[in-house]
C-alpha cells in the first residue's frame, strides 16, 4: 500500500496528466526531398533475436542494423563490459554496419563467445540500443553407454519404457523405433508420452515379438543418436485379470502447471488398465474453448494455443473402462511476460511545443518500468526543465532545438522483458512541396477527383488552395481540404477546369505547387454488342461503337470468355464492330468489348450461340432468351426444435439462367403480423436448410428464387411453426445516465426488438448506485424505456447496469456502465482574459482557467464572445454581431488563436466556462486593435470601348479597405491567342476609379489586373479583359470572292444545276413529243390529247414501272433495250433535225420480231439515258 506521500504523488501526477495539452506529433514523411536535410537520432532498425542459439559448425553473426542523420556509429558490449572487438581476429563489424560476424576458419572454440551482448547506435543526436542478445551454443551430448536388461513384464500389466534423453541445446525431439529402424506402431494402448518415454497400458504377448529403442534428433545438428534397445520378457497366463484404470502419468490425484500468456499448454494425462481406459477432458465451470483446443495422442494430450488469462482453472482428466473410472485434477496458472499496451514511438516536434511519450506495459506479475535517455538511467541524466518524468510517461513542454534525444523503456518482470527506443526530435524546417512540379491530371466528368498536394515543414504548415491564382482558399461546398493537403472536388465538372495552386506557409516561410486539372468527357459504349443466335458455317457481327472525349485516344480490346481474342481471317476488328467469319461451335461464348481510354474505361457484352446448319427450324426454347425464375413450391417443414426448423422446397422452371441464390423470408403475426422480412439467402443448390429462429414467434415462410435475370415472384406460403419461449438472450443497448435537472439523473436504453423479447411481459431491471460509494444497489423494474433517479446531488458519477426479462426468466446482465447526474450553472468566470501576437487576422489569447470543481458539470468548453466594434478607417461602418469560439484545455494557463478577424479595426471580447447545459458568468472584457491588411477586390470593375480605339476602365473603392487606401494598381498586357505579351504596369491615387487607355489597333486585346493598395501591399485581384471590337461600320472589306466558303458555295451550286440539266434530259427523252409507241398497231389511247400545235403527248402508267426484263440489282450488269432508233428508220436513214427531233419516217425494221421481250425503248437506268441521247 502507499503511505501518505505515495498517495500525495500519485493525486499530482493525475491532476498534471489532466491539465495537460500537447501538439499533434509530427508525421516525417519517407520522401528523398527532405530526408537529406533531417537530421535524425538513430533508430534500430534490425537485431538479432533475444535467445540466439547457433550451429557450433558456423561462423556467428549477431545482427544490429541502424538508421539515423547523420549515420550512426556502432558499438558493442558483452556482460555488461565495453566488447572490444577490435583485438579479436576473429570478429569483424561488417561497414556501414554495425552487426558482428565470429569466424572460425583457424580455430577457435564458439563457446568461448557464448554470453550477452548488446548493440549501441549512436549519432550527435542519441543513442539507440538493441535488447539483449544472449548468444547460446547449441549441443548434441551424446548418449551415456548402458547395458539394459530384459524387461520382465506380466500379461496385462502396464509399463514404462523411460527414454531419458541427453540435455541438448535446443531439446531434442524423441521417436520409438526397433532394431530394424521400423517405427513403433502407437494406438490407444501404447504412446509416447510428452517426457519421451513409452507407455504401455496394458502388456500383450505379441509386444515382446520386438524390441524398442529411443531416438533423439538433434535439429541443428541435424544428428540422431539412438539408445541400446529394450527387450521385453512378457509372462503370459491362461487368464489375464482385467483391472480397473490407474494413471501411469501424472500421478496422484492433482497437479499444477504453470504456463505464459500466448504460449501452448500441453495437458496429458495416460491412464493403465484392462481393458484399455477412454481419456476424457473436461474444464470446471465451464466448457473447453473449442476454438482453441486441439486433443492429441488418442485424447491423451490436451492441446491448447495462444493462451490468455481466461484459461486458468482446474482442467481434468478422466480414464474409464466397463470397470469403473480415475480422475486427476491440473489447476493451471497462467503468467505473463511483459507485453505492451502502449508502446513508446518517435516523437518529432517544432520549438515551442508539447508532447509525450507514453511506455504502458502489462503482465503477470506487473512489471516495473524503467527509462533511458541514450542507454543510460534517466535519473543519471543533467536536469531538464522542459523534461518531466511521472511514472510510465515523460513530458516534454516548449522542446528547444539541442534537445532531442533518444529515450529507451524497459519494463520487465520474472518472466522476461521488453526494451523499446524512441527517440524525440526538435526539428525546424521551412516549408516544403513533395509532388513534382506543375503536374497535369485528367479527370472524367462527374467523378470524384482528388488533388494531391504533399507538403512538410516543422512547425507544421497551414495550406490553402486557390484556382486560377484567384479568391481565398478553396473548402467548403463542392470542395473539401484534408489534413494531408488532398484537395477533395466531389464532382468535377467541365467549369472545374483550371489551374490549381496549394500553397503551405509557416512562421519561418512558404511554398507552393501547381496542378493542372482537365475534364474530359467519360468514355461510354453507346452502340452494344447483342445476343446472337446463328447457323454454323455462317457470319456473325457484335457492334461496339463508343462515343468519348475527342482529346483522349480510345483503345477497343475484345475478349471471348474473359480472354484475350488474336484476330485472323475468321475474326476481323472494325471501327465499330467485331466480325466472326463461317462460325463454329468452338466460337459459342460470351464476346466482351472493352474502350479503354488513359483515365477510364467501359464495357459491354453480348453472347454468340451456335446451332448445327440442318436446325434451320431451332427449338423455340433455344432462341427464346432468358428470363426469371418461377417461384419455389412444395414448401414443408420437418425436425423442429426449439429454435430451429428445416424448411424443404421444390425449385421451379429456371427459364433458362440457372438460379444462384434462394430468398428465404418470414412472416409473425404478433408483432407485424401481414409484414414479409428477409429471414437468409442460401446458394441456389440447396433446396432443404435448417432455419435459426427466435423463440416465441409464430412463424410461415416463403421462398424467392434468384437468378441473372430478376427475382422470382413469391412462393405459396408454409404451414405455420411456432417456437417456444426463452428469457431474452440480448442486453439493452446504449445505456447511459445523464441529468435533464441539477437534481436528478434520467437513465435510458434501447429498448429490445420485438423480436428479441423471446416471451411475453417484456421488462427491465435497472440498478444504480453512487461510484465509489460502496453502498447497495437501488433498483427499479419498468416497461419502458427509461426511468428518472431523483434527489440526487449535483454532477456526481453513478455506476449504472440493467438486465432484460419476460415471465421465462432473466437475461444476461450489462457491463456497468458510469451515468452523471444534472449539472448547474458554473460558478467562476475564467479570469486575466488578454491578448498577444496581434496581427492583421489573428490574435493569441491567454486566459487563467478556472477551478475544475466550480463547473458543476462536464467541462465542455471555453467560450469566447467577441465581435468587431469598429474599423479604424475613419467614416466606416461595420456590424457589430457577436461571434462565438470554443477552446477545450485542461491546462492552468491555457492560450489559443483567434483567426478570421477584419484588419484595421477595432474588437471586443469576453469569455465563458461552459458544461454541457450551461455557461459561467462572464471574464473581464478585453479590447484591442488588429493590424492593417491587404484590401479586398474593388468592387464594380468595368472594362467599356468608348470608341474604336479607346478603352475606358472604371471601378469602385473595395468593400473592405482593411486599412487607408494609398491607391490602385493596374496590370495589363495585351492578349493575342494563348500568347501574352509583356505586362505594363499603372498606379493611381486613392481618389481615381477610372482610367483611359488609347489602343495602337483598334482589334488589340488587353487583359487588365486591378488590385487596391495599402501599407502592407497590394490587395486581391479583379480580372478583365477588354471586349472585342464589333462595330459593323468599322469592318474591314474582305474580298469575298477569295473567301473558301464562297468558292465552296458557288460549287454546290453548279452541281445542283448539272445535276438538274441531267433530269430535265431523262425526262424529255422518257415523255417528249415523239414517243416510240409499245406497239406500232394500235390505235392511239382515249386519254391521248393532241397539244395546241398538233402534236400528240402521250402518257402511260406504264411509264412509272421498270421495264420489264429489266436488271433490279445493281450487282448485275445494265442490260440495254433491244430497240434502237435506228430500228425505226430505213435502213438507218433516219433523219434528225438540228435540235435532235425524229423527222424520219415511222416504220418498223424488216426483220425485227414483233413478239420480242424487251419492247421498249425508254430509258431505265443512267447508261440508257446517255445513250437516248446520243
Amino acid at each position: 500500500m502507499f503511505g501518505q506521500g505515495g498517495q500525495a504523488a500519485l493525486t499530482l501526477m493525475s491532476l498534471l496528466l489532466l491539465l495537460w495539452q500537447e501538439a499533434e506529433p509530427i508525421e516525417v514523411p519517407q520522401d528523398p526531398k527532405i530526408l537529406p536535410d533531417l537530421k535524425q537520432p538513430p533508430t534500430i532498425i534490425r537485431q538479432s533475436v533475444k535467445d540466439y542459439i547457433v550451429d557450433p559448425r558456423d561462423n556467428i553473426i549477431i545482427e544490429c542494423e541502424a538508421k539515423g542523420n547523420p549515420p550512426p556509429t556502432f558499438t558493442w558490449r558483452k556482460n555488461g563490459k565495453f566488447f572490444n572487438f577490435g583485438k579479436d581476429h576473429r570478429v569483424n563489424m561488417r561497414r556501414r554496419s554495425g552487426t558482428l560476424e565470429i569466424e572460425f576458419r583457424s580455430g577457435g572454440r564458439p563457446e568461448d563467445y557464448e554470453g550477452e551482448y548488446q548493440c549501441f547506435a549512436t549519432n550527435e543526436h542519441g543513442v539507440a540500443l538493441s535488447n539483449v542478445i544472449l548468444l547460446r551454443v547449441s549441443k548434441a551430448p551424446l548418449w551415456p553407454k548402458e547395458m539394459l536388461e530384459p524387461v520382465v513384464v506380466s500379461e496385462g500389466s502396464p509399463l514404462v519404457l523411460a527414454c531419458n534423453p541427453p540435455p541438448g541445446l535446443p531439446p531434442p525431439f524423441t521417436f520409438w523405433m526397433n532394431s530394424a529402424m521400423i517405427p513403433i506402431a502407437q494406438d490407444k494402448r501404447v504412446s509416447k508420452g510428452l517426457n519421451g518415454d513409452l507407455y504401455f497400458s496394458n502388456v500383450l504377448a505379441q509386444d515382446a515379438q520386438t524390441d524398442y529403442s529411443c531416438n533423439a534428433r538433434f535439429l541443428f545438428t541435424h544428428t540422431i543418436q539412438q539408445k541400446n534397445p529394450f527387450t521385453l520378457k512378457v509372462l503370459t497366463s491362461r487368464k489375464v485379470a482385467e483391472s480397473t484404470p490407474t494413471f501411469l502419468h501424472p500421478s496422484g490425484t492433482e497437479s499444477s502447471k504453470m504456463v505464459l500468456r500466448e504460449e501452448q499448454l500441453l495437458l496429458e494425462c495416460i491412464a493403465a488398465g484392462l481393458p484399455t481406459p477412454t481419456i476424457k477432458w473436461f474444464k470446471k465451470g465451464g466448457d473447453l474453448p473449442s476454438r482453441k483446443v486441439r486433443l492429441e495422442n488418442y485424447n491423451k494430450t490436451l492441446k491448447l494455443i495462444n493462451i490468455s488469462e481466461e484459461d486458468a482453472g482446474e482442467y481434468i482428466c478422466m480414464a474409464n473402462n466397463h470397470l469403473g473410472s480415475i480422475r486427476h485434477s491440473i489447476f493451471v496458472q497462467v503468467k505473463a511476460a511483459p507485453y505492451w499496451l502502449d508502446k513508446p514511438t518517435n516523437l518529432v516536434l517544432a520549438p515551442d511545443e508539447n508532447g509525450r511519450l507514453v511506455c504502458r506495459a502489462n503482465g503477470n506479475p506487473k512489471p516495473t518500468v524503467e527509462w533511458l535517455i541514450n542507454g543510460q538511467p534517466i535519473e543519471n541524466s543533467l536536469p531538464n526543465p522542459s523534461r518531466q518524468v511521472m511514472g510510465d510517461t515523460i513530458l516534454f513542454r516548449s522542446v528547444q532545438m539541442g534537445s532531442s534525444a533518444v529515450y529507451q523503456c524497459n519494463a520487465s518482470n520474472q518472466h522476461g522483458y521488453l526494451l523499446a527506443n524512441a527517440f524525440v526530435s526538435v526539428l525546424d524546417m521551412t516549408p516544403r512541396m513533395l509532388a513534382p512540379k506543375n503536374q497535369l491530371i485528367k479527370v472524367v466528368q462527374g467523378n470524384r477527383t482528388f488533388l494531391d498536394c504533399p507538403f512538410f515543414g516543422s512547425p507544421l504548415p497551414e495550406l490553402r488552395w486557390f484556382k486560377n491564382g484567384q479568391g481565398s482558399g478553396l473548402d467548403g461546398g463542392q470542395y473539401r481540404l484534408y489534413v494531408n493537403g488532398t484537395l477533395e472536388i466531389k464532382r468535377a465538372r467541365a467549369e472545374d477546369e483550371g489551374t490549381y495552386t496549394c500553397v503551405a506557409s509557416s512562421i519561418l516561410g512558404k511554398a507552393e505547387n501547381q496542378v493542372r486539372l482537365e475534364v474530359k468527357e467519360p468514355t461510354r459504349i453507346v452502340g452494344l454488342p447483342e445476343h446472337q443466335t446463328v447457323v454454323r458455317g455462317s457470319a456473325a457481327r457484335f457492334r461496339c461503337k463508343v462515343k468519348s472525349d475527342a482529346s483522349l485516344p480510345v483503345a477497343v480490346v475484345w475478349t471471348k470468355d474473359d480472354k484475350p481474342l488474336h484476330m485472323g481471317w475468321r475474326l476481323r476488328k472494325e471501327e465499330e464492330s467485331l466480325t466472326i467469319s463461317d462460325v463454329n461451335h468452338g466460337d459459342e461464348g460470351t464476346y466482351s468489348c472493352t474502350a479503354r481510354s488513359e483515365i477510364d474505361q467501359d464495357s459491354a457484352s453480348g453472347r454468340l450461340t451456335v446451332l448445327e446448319e440442318a436446325s434451320l427450324n431451332p427449338p423455340v426454347s433455344s432462341a427464346l432468351p432468358p428470363e426469371r425464375p418461377d417461384p419455389p413450391i412444395e414448401l414443408d417443414l420437418s425436425d423442429p426444435a426449439a429454435r430451429s426448423v428445416r424448411l424443404t422446397w421444390v425449385p421451379g422452371d429456371e427459364h433458362h439462367s440457372p438460379v444462384t441464390q434462394f430468398l428465404v423470408q418470414f412472416e409473425e403475426d404478433r408483432w407485424e403480423p401481414g409484414q414479409w422480412q428477409n429471414l437468409s439467402t442460401y446458394p441456389g443448390d440447396l433446396h432443404s436448410v435448417i432455419l435459426q429462429l427466435s423463440p416465441f414467434v409464430n412463424y410461415q415462410f416463403r421462398v424467392i428464387a434468384i437468378n441473372a435475370v430478376g427475382q422470382s415472384d413469391p412462393s405459396l406460403p408454409s404451414p405455420r411453426y411456432k417456437t417456444s419461449g426463452a428469457a431474452p438472450d440480448a442486453i439493452p443497448k446504449g445505456l447511459r445516465g445523464w441529468g435533464t435537472s441539477k437534481t436528478n439523473m434520467m437513465i435510458s436504453w434501447e429498448p429490445l426488438q420485438d423480436l428479441e423479447s423471446n416471451g411475453p411481459n417484456l421488462r427491465y431491471s435497472v440498478w444504480w448506485r453512487r461510484r465509489g460509494s460502496g453502498q447497495e444497489w437501488s433498483n427499479v423494474t419498468t416497461a419502458s424505456s427509461r426511468h428518472v433517479v431523483e434527489n440526487t446531488e449535483t454532477y456526481v458519477p453513478y455506476e449504472i447496469k440493467i438486465q432484460a426479462r419476460n415471465d421465462f426468466g432473466s437475461g444476461p446482465e450489462s457491463n456497468v456502465v458510469t451515468g452523471y447526474s444534472g449539472e448547474d450553472r458554473p460558478a467562476d468566470p475564467p479570469s486575466k482574459l488578454r491578448v498577444s501576437k496581434v496581427d492583421s487576422t489573428k490574435a493569441n489569447i491567454h486566459w487563467t482557467a478556472v477551478d475544475m470543481s466550480s463547473v458543476r458539470g462536464e467541462f465542455k468548453e471555453y467560450k469566447l464572445y467577441y465581435w468587431r466594434e469598429s474599423s479604424l478607417v475613419p467614416g466606416r461602418v461595420v456590424s457589430k454581431e457577436n461571434q462565438t469560439k470554443g477552446y477545450y484545455s485542461t491546462m492552468a494557463e491555457p492560450s489559443g488563436i483567434l483567426g478570421d478577424l477584419a484588419p484595421y479595426s477595432r474588437y471586443k471580447m469576453f469569455m465563458v466556462v461552459s458544461n454541457n447545459g450551461f455557461e459561467g458568468p462572464a471574464s473581464n472584457t478585453v479590447e484591442f486593435n488588429t493590424k492593417e491588411g491587404v484590401p479586398d477586390v474593388p468592387q464594380s470593375f468595368r472594362i467599356n470601348r468608348k470608341s474604336s480605339d479607346t478603352l475606358h476602365l472604371q471601378w469602385s473603392e473595395p468593400l473592405e479597405p482593411n486599412g487607408i487606401l494609398i491607391g490602385y494598381q493596374l496590370k495589363y498586357h495585351v492578349v493575342n491567342g494563348s500568347r501574352v505579351g509583356p505586362p505594363k504596369v499603372e498606379t493611381f491615387l486613392p481618389n481615381m476609379t477610372g482610367f483611359s487607355l488609347r489602343l495602337p489597333d483598334r482589334s488589340t486585346r488587353y487583359k487588365f489586373l486591378l488590385s487596391a493598395l495599402t501599407q502592407e501591399g497590394a490587395g486581391k485581384v479583379s480580372a478583365g479583359e477588354s471586349p472585342p471590337f464589333t462595330n459593323e461600320a468599322h469592318i474591314d472589306q474582305v474580298d469575298i470572292a477569295t473567301q473558301g466558303w464562297f468558292i465552296g458555295l458557288m460549287c454546290a451550286i453548279a452541281l445542283i444545276i448539272l445535276i438538274l440539266l441531267i433530269v430535265c434530259f431523262i425526262k424529255r427523252s422518257r415523255g417528249g413529243k415523239y414517243p416510240v409507241r409499245d406497239k406500232k398497231d394500235l390505235p392511239l389511247d382515249p386519254v391521248d390529247q393532241k397539244d395546241q400545235d398538233g402534236s400528240f403527248d402521250y402518257h402511260s402508267d406504264e411509264d412509272n414501272k421498270p421495264l420489264q426484263g429489266s436488271q433490279t440489282s445493281l450487282e448485275g450488269n445494265v442490260k440495254e433495250s433491244d430497240d434502237s432508233l435506228v430500228d425505226y428508220g430505213e435502213g438507218g436513214d433516219g433523219q434528225f433535225n438540228e435540235d435532235g427531233s425524229f423527222i424520219g419516217q415511222y416504220t418498223v425494221k424488216k426483220d425485227k420480231d414483233e413478239t420480242e421481250g424487251n419492247e421498249s425503248s425508254e430509258a431505265t437506268s443512267p447508261v440508257n439515258a446517255i445513250y437516248s441521247l446520243a
